[in-house]
């Protein structure tokens, strides 16, 4: 099993930043992508940004510019700088991986239980 722990979420005003961290661990092999979704209450999920094995990043349009995600791949760990932040950007935020646990090529998806953002004013 794979386990995803989020961290980081609260209370910021608007323009602020926040920074958020999914540890990853448990039983896998290597990373091929982890992420961030967003969802708020009775609303889809959105795909926020992501990092994939090779380095490269991909964002919603909506973050571009004032998110950054970034990776430490000793400590399965992936982090989204959050600047200027806008009451939008409340949501709970999940972190979500596709790994591979076996020795074929294979990719397994794990979410993480969320963490939340609040933006006031």
């Amino acid at each position: 099993q794979v386990r995803l722990v989020e961290s980081g979420g609260g209370l910021v005003q608007p323009g602020g930043s926040l920074r958020l961290s999914c540890a990853a661990s448990g039983n896998f092999l290597n990373v091929y992508r982890m992420g961030w979704f967003r969802q708020a209450p009775g609303d889809q999920r959105e795909s926020v940004a992501h990092i994939k094995s090779d380095g490269r990043t991909l964002y919603a349009d909506s973050v571009k510019g004032r998110f950054t995600i970034s990776r430490d791949n000793v400590k399965n760990t992936i982090y989204l700088q959050m600047n200027s932040l806008k009451p939008e950007d409340k949501n709970i935020y999940y972190c979500s991986t596709d790994v591979r646990t076996n020795d074929t090529n294979q990719s397994t998806n794990y979410w993480g239980q969320g963490t939340k953002l609040t933006v006031y004013s």
